[in-house]
């Protein structure tokens, strides 16, 4: 399956209307097309006054297929529109104006839908640009001057505010803060950092550089002002990277589109030089010349493809009208034809197939406290803090409680950057962190065993300690959406043989999600170029892979695979913009939906061109040696472009007997 490329590739932006004159060209050329009609099957009317609607449909319909035809000849390469054009004119030669106009509209539309979808996708790149600042605070002397990030040099120390966009890679060289990592890594939950030990050493390569004080131009910096060394100049960054792997994957085309672009180079001109031959048959043949222009017309019915021409962009347009109705926004021909021929997924974790937020999974008590005192002491501790982790701690451990009858006070609450928090809760010191924190107040093996047990399953894990013993563990998780273990359930069902996932959380958390929901594989700690990397490879053994995700870092591994998708609601303009198909409404389960419906219009259009190429074959054989005349082409011709067309329209009925949607 294969959508029409109609003609030159730019979009037309010089309209009275901008970006949106060729629709609405298109939709007059509609309106004017069902006003001839109508008249010609109503009315008594003299056909002079009929022929008025359908000229002026032909004039909306054809103005920028003429335009661009006009640019195509002009170097030399001549498309199917052109030969539409011819057609359209054999159409109005023969008095078949409406079937001309008809043809003129459909192409129209298609051509005007095609742009508008491009134009959306190089948004991208201005989306992408958005997320770096334009400025950075960088040291000279003892003070920090404001320079654009341009100037930026290696070596350079620049300044990152508290809750201000990180400006540059680089090494953390003093303060220490929490970064959310998840525009580049994709992390869902901020990252501890700490101070580079030795701020002097060269490093060969970025993998020997801690990742505890690695920084990323784009991030978000946590609470605390911190001071980094640039380590890549802004071209080099890690997020213009991104960029520029976007633009390289926008700017490939197709192998659909390369086979649709020689056909064309060579059916359009055959059929041109066939017509023209067969006005001089009768140098050869005993008939007037009058009979060979008529052999000739008929041979030119016989041979436009506008049923050819018609089946993809009909069976597109009903395909991604029922996949809207569904939820699903596909963007064009090429991904509803290859997402149907996919048996392999790539999915992101955080807010793909996880909710994307920390919540609290397991809660152990040790000393023989309640349920209720143990959370009132956690819950005031943490209360005294931003970290993302204390806010779930926090939100989760009042649901848990059987009473709410306000908290402790608190005082002299620290946090132990990189570890937990510590301070009185009414009078008694309480510490609440991970195993380092503790690692001098000797910790009992069997409450050390619990918390590795947990973190095996991948989650955070904290240990809280009051009244001088261990009091309690708590353990968090980005959990995995409801519907992911069902969904992953139908996909494979329906023949969807290899699903992993891509994530840059530890491999520990993917294997975790991985086992929960019935993944084949999962592949943890990637950053975006590894991403792309690992879609790449996989693209190879399996000939053809979707990624599906919702963040900036998703962009490049979506713009590298045979499709991307993305998840709506949670998911970045970015993701959005560079994704073919996107689940809106955020809802996973909708995905074995837009597989089924895919394959359905894969098959519709197969008909199509078997329907269509099949006419062809036998029509213009028929017109070339006289066996048929214009009539008998004419009706073959109209009959075929109907049944296309009504068989592409059975796509708005299509229901999905897995999703019932």
């Amino acid at each position: 399956m294969s959508e029409h490329n109609h003609g030159c590739c730019e979009p037309h932006n010089d309209g009275i209307f901008g970006n949106k004159t060729e629709l609405i060209f298109a939709v007059i050329s509609g309106v004017f097309l069902l006003i001839g009609f109508l008249l010609d099957t109503f009315s008594e009317l003299d056909f002079i006054f009929i022929l008025v609607p359908y000229l002026i449909s032909y004039g909306f319909g054809g103005y920028y297929t003429l335009k661009d035809a006009i640019q195509e000849i002009s170097r030399g390469n001549f498309q199917i529109d052109f030969l539409m054009l011819v057609a359209a004119v054999g159409a109005a030669l023969l008095d078949k104006w409406a079937e001309g106009a008809l043809l003129l509209f459909l192409f129209s539309l298609g051509h005007a839908l095609e742009h508008l979808a491009m134009d959306k996708a190089r948004k991208s790149i201005e989306s992408l640009t958005k997320l770096s600042p334009k400025i950075a605070l960088r040291k000279e002397g003892d003070d920090f001057v404001e320079v654009p990030i341009g100037e930026l040099k290696i070596g350079d120390v620049i300044r990152i505010k508290p809750n201000s966009t990180v400006s540059a890679d680089g090494l953390l060289i003093s303060g220490r803060t929490n970064i959310n990592q998840s525009p580049i890594t994709g992390e869902s939950i901020p990252v501890d950092k700490e101070p580079i030990e030795d701020i002097n050493k060269d490093y060969e390569n970025d993998k020997e550089i801690p990742e505890k004080s690695r920084v990323y131009a784009g991030t978000i910096n946590g609470d605390n002002s911190i001071e980094i060394k640039v380590i890549k100049e802004s071209q080099d960054s890690t997020l213009n990277r991104l960029i520029t792997m976007v633009q390289e994957a926008q700017d490939k085309k197709s192998p659909t589109q390369l086979l649709t672009d020689k056909f064309e180079k060579f059916y359009v001109p055959g059929v041109l030089i066939l017509i023209v031959l067969l006005n001089f048959a009768f140098l050869v043949v005993d008939e007037s010349w009058q009979d060979s222009f008529y052999r000739s017309m008929a041979a030119l019915v016989a041979a436009s493809p506008c049923a050819l021409a018609i089946s993809t962009p009909s069976a597109v347009l009903s395909g991604i009208a029922r996949a809207a109705k569904g939820g699903v926004l596909i963007k064009g021909g090429k991904p509803l034809e290859d997402l149907g021929t996919l048996r392999a997924l790539a999915f992101d974790k955080t807010g793909t197939l996880t909710e994307g937020k920390p919540k609290m999974t397991d809660m152990v008590l040790l000393n023989g406290l309640s349920n209720d005192e143990f959370l009132q002491k956690v819950i005031a501790l943490e209360s005294s803090s931003n970290h993302p982790l204390a806010k779930a701690v926090v939100r989760d451990g009042k649901t848990k409680m059987t009473k709410l009858n306000g908290f402790p006070e608190v005082k002299n609450s620290e946090a132990v950057q990189g570890k937990g928090i510590k301070g009185t809760v009414d009078g008694e010191m309480v510490q609440i962190g991970n195993l380092e924190l503790f690692e001098d107040a000797g910790i009992p093996s069997e409450v050390e065993k619990k918390v590795k047990d947990l973190e095996k399953e991948g989650k955070t894990v904290m240990l809280v300690h009051s009244n001088n013993e261990f009091s309690g563990i708590v353990a968090l998780m980005d959990t995995p959406r409801k519907a992911a273990k069902p969904t992953l359930a139908k996909l494979k069902k329906i023949g969807i043989r290899k699903m992993i996932m891509l994530t840059g959380d530890n491999q520990q958390v993917a294997n975790a999600v991985a086992s929960e929901i019935g993944l084949t594989d999962a592949y943890g700690s990637l950053l975006p170029e590894e991403k792309v990397d690992r879609i790449k490879k996989l693209e190879k053994e399996e000939s053809k892979i979707a990624m599906v995700g919702d963040g900036v870092n998703d962009a490049p591994a979506m713009a590298n695979s045979t499709v991307g998708i993305a998840m709506g609601a949670a998911g970045s303009d970015v993701a959005l913009e560079t994704a073919d198909i996107a689940l809106m409404a955020d809802k996973l389960e909708i995905l074995p939906f837009a597989i089924a419906l895919s394959r359905k219009a894969q098959q519709v259009v197969k008909q199509n061109l078997w329907i269509s190429l099949g006419v062809v074959a036998l029509l213009l054989p028929a017109t070339i040696f006289g066996w048929a005349n214009i009539g008998i082409a004419v009706v073959f011709h109209e009959g075929s472009t109907i049944v296309v067309v009504l068989n592409a329209l059975r796509l708005l009925a299509f229901k999905d007997k897995y999703s019932n949607i």
